[in-house]
């Protein structure tokens, strides 16, 4: 079973600084939990969510979550050894202070007036929920994709508080490609006349933007070997394409039915805000980005992975990753793994992933907490 909860960590008396300046005087997290936190507390293990992801990253409740192939009972995030904590992060649309949220200067949601965020500030508030949950120091942060970016960016900013740090699928510094496609997205749900300036009603605002935006993302996450072999130029619904603007082909169908659901549980706002901020992450940008991490007695260890047919993060931003972190002298793994999935593989089952990931956390449970 999972806990779920709700509380308030920053507040007009002690407000959330942000990394480009000002400050929100209201910060809500909702989180889950799953595990037992045992008596010396060295035994948490922090998962960080991608772009569109929530804190509902395994079942605990009937419901499937979003990181089932990892996080769970006997998985490599074992939930019967683990206290394992996932929020919703700064900026989302699940429980968690955001765009949508209302600011409670004007009494109305805050649309664009909600200020321009980080993964850097994404970070801050995992921190202050983790003090609020009496954890000194996490068994292991794990994300994939933005997911993973998080647990660099707190491995590097605060490493007295991260023992291991799992990156998978993840960059540290976005291509012009990849800012490219996050532009084109922003501007389908910019330019539906529903957007209303970012002051749309609950459950209306720019759907056809948002669902546009969704599609062109997900064509990004899986590789053309997952696509040809999923829909490769099938016809949908007919034994010969109709030749009109409709949906003739099922990947047509495909990608209208993930834009489509995806408006169920998304924000439009949300995905502006957490976009912007991927772009702009650069972690190693500045000369002084190690030295946290170098002057640590104990340095976080990390164990970096990509997957040899994702193309949005491919295995050369891991790579990076890597070098900067071995010229620091911080000890780092690094593993390609063969799938054909793309992107999308961290959320797959790939036993040779899992199984990388599951002796990892496996040793670090050993070396932290003394268990054979």
């Amino acid at each position: 079973m999972s806990v779920v909860e709700t509380v308030t960590l920053f507040t007009p008396e002690s407000p959330l600084h942000l990394d480009g300046g000002g400050a929100l005087g209201h910060v809500q997290v909702a989180f889950e939990t799953w595990g037992t936190l045992n008596e010396a507390r060295d035994n948490a293990v922090f998962i960080a969510h991608a772009l569109t992801g929530d804190s509902h990253a395994a079942d605990g409740d009937g419901r499937r979550g979003w990181w089932d192939t990892m996080v769970g009972p006997g998985r490599p995030v074992d939930t019967d050894r683990f206290y394992v904590i996932c929020p919703n992060l700064l900026g989302g649309c699940r429980g968690t202070t955001g765009p949508a949220s209302t600011n409670p200067a004007t009494g109305a949601s805050y649309g664009l007036d909600f200020p321009l965020l980080s993964i850097r500030d994404f970070v801050t508030v995992h921190r202050a929920l983790v003090q609020h949950l009496g954890i000194d120091r996490l068994l292991a942060v794990v994300g994939g994709s933005l997911g993973g970016m998080q647990a660099l960016q707190w491995a590097l900013d605060a490493p007295d508080e991260v023992a291991n740090a799992v990156v998978i699928a993840a960059s540290s510094r976005l291509t012009a490609q990849n800012i490219a496609f996050s532009a084109v997205a922003r501007s389908a749900i910019l330019r539906d006349p529903e957007f209303a300036a970012g002051q749309y009603a609950e459950g209306s605002g720019p759907r056809d933007g948002l669902a546009i935006a969704r599609m062109m993302a997900h064509i990004t996450y899986l590789s053309e070997e997952a696509m040809a072999e999923k829909f490769g130029r099938r016809i949908q619904d007919a034994d010969e394409p109709r030749r009109q603007f409709g949906i003739d082909f099922e990947v047509e169908s495909y990608l209208e039915h993930q834009g489509t659901t995806f408006l169920d549980r998304f924000d439009a706002l949300s995905y502006l805000y957490l976009t912007r901020a991927l772009d702009y992450f650069d972690p190693f940008a500045e000369p002084s980005a190690l030295d946290a991490a170098t002057a640590e007695p104990t340095p976080t260890r990390f164990l970096v992975m990509s997957f040899d047919s994702d193309w949005r993060f491919g295995t050369e931003h891991s790579r990076r990753i890597t070098a900067r972190l071995n010229r620091a002298g911080l000890p780092t793994s690094f593993r390609e793994i063969s799938a054909p999935h793309g992107h999308d593989s961290f959320l797959m089952d790939v036993p040779d992933y899992l199984a990388t990931v599951r002796a990892f956390l496996d040793r670090a449970e050993q070396e932290v907490t003394g268990a054979s």
